[in-house]
């Protein structure tokens, strides 16, 4: 396997170089007039390529307009990117057909005079991955996969207008950079997670406490505990699938590491409350007989517990000790 990417690792500021991938359609309402008429929206997502930060601009329309003016927002939120990845079109093929045949377009647009005179004077650069070849944009996919997946699901058949949907794609957009990567340092005291928002915002994104509206009908909600309750759904689902996604465990048979005394780990369980990820430090293990670790105890802001490890995922990207151990091996 060849090395990442320059763009993946060279240090510089979190959307200097994204992907953008589009989502939808979904169904809004004008709530002026007496009658709602509806109309389209889509989702543009912008990932970024270093960081893996998310952001999320509605858009009313598949025009050139409209991409220019959620490009613009883009840039003066998150600051200017100096290249920008995306697929050619071809690789849409079960996406709806309209916004298919947008984005299949999407190199004449890059290619058009309004897009390529604001670029060029932005100093943006534009770039294709090769047709038939998605996993090129694999990046910006695994990214975007499940947002797509669960916000269709989360909204089901109700109709919101172009305010709750922006506040339900900004809540989300929380969500997804809140999410936990790697520790903050091997101190065993040391409970905090680096997560995309403190790259954004130098720290961790903490949310405005809500109350948990799950099990209110819908009829009895108004329009803002209706997106609160959208939101609180999206949350459940995905954030579950993404703490399933942190325990690989492919078969039993397969030798898989013990978690050791001072790992990070996130806390299965459920969580009701959004942003809010509970973390803890490896206070002792419990191997049985065989030497395996199936049961811990954790050290949390709460105090001791003893946890199983199918209820703990190890937190990624946490090479410190195989790192040294490796050293070691080949000095001797």
């Amino acid at each position: 396997m060849r090395n990442l990417p320059r763009a993946r690792v060279n240090t510089a500021p979190a959307f200097s170089q994204c992907g953008v991938d589009y989502a939808g359609p979904f169904t809004l309402k004008v709530v002026k007039g007496r009658n709602h008429q509806h109309f389209k929206g889509y989702l543009a997502l912008f990932i970024s390529v270093t960081f893996r930060a998310v952001y999320l601009e509605l858009v009313s329309e598949l025009t050139t307009a409209a991409f220019i003016s959620a490009l613009t927002r883009f840039a003066s939120r998150r600051g200017k990117p100096q290249v920008i990845h995306s697929d050619n079109g071809t690789n849409f093929t079960g996406a709806n057909r309209e916004l298919r045949g947008f984005l299949q377009s999407v190199r004449a647009i890059a290619a058009s005079e309004s897009v390529t005179r604001h670029i060029s004077n932005e100093g943006i650069n534009w770039v294709f991955i090769p047709p038939g070849a998605p996993h090129f944009g694999g990046l910006w996919e695994a990214g975007v996969k499940s947002v797509k997946y669960h916000l269709k699901r989360v909204i089901g058949n109700v109709v919101l207008d172009f305010e709750q949907m922006y506040t339900v794609l900004t809540k989300i957009e929380a969500c997804l950079n809140s999410r936990p990567l790697c520790p903050m340092s091997s101190d065993p005291g040391d409970l905090t997670a680096l997560t995309p928002a403190h790259f954004l915002i130098g720290e961790p994104i903490s949310g405005i406490p809500d109350e948990d509206l799950q099990e209110v009908p819908m009829n009895r909600l108004s329009k803002w505990q209706m997106t609160q309750r959208i939101s609180q759904h999206f949350w459940r689902r995905w954030s579950s699938e993404y703490r399933s996604r942190l325990q690989q465990r492919p078969k039993w048979w397969a030798a898989q590491p013990n978690l050791k005394t001072g790992d990070l780990v996130l806390i299965k369980e459920d969580q009701k409350t959004p942003l809010l990820w509970r973390l803890a430090r490896v206070d002792n293990v419990h191997p049985g007989e065989d030497g395996l670790v199936r049961v811990v105890t954790v050290r949390t802001s709460d105090g001791l517990f003893k946890r199983a490890v199918n209820k703990l995922c190890p937190l990624p990207i946490d090479n410190t000790n195989d790192d040294v151990s490796v050293e070691s091996d080949k000095s001797e």
